[in-house]
């Protein structure tokens, strides 16, 4: 099993739904999240709460550096129909990855006094996800 340093990670965004991913430059971090809902499936008599699965959600964040050359995430945000995500933990991993249809809700401009102005996006599940 191999570790990776998270320095290496890369983000690939299309900027419309059906368009082609490229890579997103200044970004320095994302996140998934694919927790799968719990139903409650307790009855009488049950000596302890019981579950069965339902549906796996998949929302996530991706944040960065603002670059004024950089306009995929804005225009993403702004597409009618999606976006197309490809989280990458390491770019010395190139064959494991998570991929999948999204929408992105929208960029956050971050600008403070003692740092460098920053942008951050959420993304939600727009159709299935999958993992290589």
């Amino acid at each position: 099993m191999a570790v990776y340093a998270g320095r290496k990670g890369v983000v690939y965004l299309s900027t419309t739904g059906t368009g082609a991913a490229s890579n997103v430059i200044k970004l320095n971090e994302w996140s998934l999240d694919q927790t799968t809902d719990m139903l409650d499936a307790s009855a009488f008599g049950d000596s302890n709460k019981t579950y069965v699965p339902s549906l796996k959600d998949c929302t996530g964040s991706i944040s960065g550096m603002f670059d004024d050359t950089e306009a995929k995430p804005f225009t993403a945000a702004d597409s009618s129909d999606g976006c197309n995500l490809y989280l990458y933990p390491s770019s010395d991993a190139t064959t494991k990855y998570w991929y999948g249809p999204a929408w992105l809700s929208g960029v956050t401009v971050n600008t403070q006094v003692s740092g460098v102005v920053t942008i951050n996006a959420n993304f939600a599940a727009r159709g299935s996800w999958g993992r290589n």
